[in-house]
């Protein structure tokens, strides 16, 4: 038996994700502004009526967790295996001053290949492996009726959904970044899981 339908959804807006700051494990809160917007997404998702809510052990993250669950009556279970990808001695730089510091940065965007996000850190695809082996573990806990909603971070959810289809790092420049309280619809299969909706965000 596995769950019918896993719903993966990024966290509200931070203040670093505001100023274009990569904030990797770093425990960045919700600002004003997430907070609101994680309240109008935790009563659009509550229509699809989860029956548990899974969350990535960061503030920002918990923080959308915990209102989604509520508006659906659950409690929220924590793994920090749903964490975003660790960037190390990149968290709190933005992009254009990793740049300056990695000539094959941008490159390797461009063309879409996979690279650590700094010496210390992970690459996209060791995050992706990670979500993915969590989502694979609770779905099979489930049954066809179950709605499982696991909150995590944009860049390792969208690898983690992707390795869940049997397709690699290479194709996640296709699907673009999600937006933050962007979710993603998926349906676990047998040997490959299908992307039903990416990147449903609540309305205005």
């Amino acid at each position: 038996m596995t769950a019918g339908r896993v719903l993966l959804l990024r966290h509200g807006t931070t203040d670093w994700n505001n100023g274009g700051r990569f904030q990797g494990h770093a425990d960045i809160p919700l600002n004003a502004e997430g907070v609101a917007l994680a309240e109008r997404t935790a009563a659009a998702l509550a229509r699809y009526r989860p029956t548990r809510v899974i969350s990535s052990d960061l503030a920002r993250a918990r923080e959308t967790a915990n209102l989604a669950a509520a508006a659906a009556g659950l409690e929220v279970e924590i793994d920090p295996r749903l964490r975003e990808v660790d960037v190390g001695s990149w968290a709190g730089l933005d992009m254009e001053t990793v740049g300056r510091m990695e000539p094959d940065f941008w490159p390797a965007l461009q063309e879409g290949r996979d690279f650590r996000r700094s010496p210390e850190g992970e690459t996209a695809t060791e995050s992706g492996e990670r979500v993915a082996a969590a989502l694979r573990e609770y779905a099979a806990e489930g049954s066809p009726d179950d709605v499982l909603l696991a909150v995590g971070h944009g860049l390792s959810l969208r690898v983690g959904a992707l390795l869940l289809m049997g397709l690699n790092y290479s194709y996640a420049r296709l699907l673009g970044g999600l937006a933050n309280c962007g979710w993603i619809v998926m349906e676990p299969g047998e040997l490959f899981w299908h992307m039903r909706a990416y990147n449903r965000t609540a309305p205005a």
